[in-house]
C-alpha cells in the first residue's frame, strides 16, 4: 500500500489496483470507541435472517442483515427487496462523519452481522441498478479483524487483493470498482468474535 499524499484522501491509503479507486482508512474518529459503537449496534439494531436465491435456490444467508435509510431507498439484490428503516440517531451520526471523510452524500446503509467465524458473504459486486453505474461505497468494520478478498472478473492473471479490515476501519470503493471487481468475506478456520459491517450508499431516485 502506498499513501496518496495528494488527492482528497490524503489521510487514506490508496490500495494499489488495476480497473478500481479504493482506499482504506485505518481509523476513522467516531468520538466514542469503536467497541461500545459495536455493543450498541449488537444490542439495538432489529436483525433479520435473510434468504437468497442462490442458482434458483432459496438458502439462508450465513450472516444477519438489516437495512436503514431515507423514504424511499428500497433496495434489492439477490431477490430480496429491502424498505428502509428509519436513521436511528447512532447510525445518522456515524453517516454523517463518513460523508465528512470521504465527502460524498449517502442516504442508506446495510448492515451485516457476522456472528462469528462461521459467517461470510460469498464474492459478489455492488452493482445493482439502483446504486448506479459508478456508485461510491464506504464500508465501516466494527468488531473481530477479518479478512476482505477483491477478485477482478476478468483479469484472471490479477491475484485476488487480501485487506485485513481492522476494527474502526473505513474501505471506501468507487469509481469502476464495482465493474470490474467482485469482493467477499469468507468463512475463517479460526475463531473469532463477532463483527458488524456497515456499507453506506446512495440509492438514485431515477433507478
Amino acid at each position: 500500500m502506498t499513501i496518496d499524499m495528494f488527492g482528497l484522501y490524503s489521510n487514506f491509503e490508496k490500495i494499489r489496483m488495476l480497473d478500481a479507486e479504493v482506499y482504506y482508512l485505518r481509523q476513522l474518529d467516531l468520538c466514542q470507541s469503536p467497541d461500545d459503537v459495536l455493543r450498541r449496534i449488537i444490542k439495538d439494531i432489529p436483525w433479520r435472517l435473510e434468504e437468497i436465491i442462490v442458482w434458483g435456490k432459496k438458502i439462508p444467508q450465513p450472516r444477519l442483515t438489516s437495512w436503514f435509510g431515507d423514504p424511499g431507498c428500497y433496495y434489492t439484490y439477490s431477490g430480496i427487496h429491502l424498505e428502509p428503516l428509519p436513521w436511528t440517531e447512532l447510525l445518522y451520526d456515524i453517516k454523517v462523519k463518513i460523508e465528512s471523510a470521504v465527502r460524498s452524500k449517502f442516504n442508506s446503509v446495510l448492515l451485516n452481522y457476522y456472528r462469528d467465524h462461521r459467517d461470510s458473504i460469498g464474492f459478489h459486486s455492488d452493482d445493482e441498478p439502483e446504486l448506479g453505474p459508478r456508485p461510491v461505497i464506504a464500508s465501516l468494520s466494527l468488531g473481530a479483524e477479518r479478512v476482505f478478498v477483491m477478485k477482478h472478473k476478468t483479469r484472471k492473471e490479477l491475484k485476488p487483493v487480501r485487506l485485513r479490515l481492522a476494527c474502526g476501519s473505513l474501505l471506501l470503493m468507487k469509481g469502476d470498482t464495482q465493474r470490474h471487481w467482485r469482493h467477499g468475506v469468507p468463512k475463517q478456520a479460526q475463531p473469532c468474535g463477532p463483527r458488524v459491517n456497515l456499507t453506506f450508499r446512495r440509492i438514485l431516485a431515477e433507478a
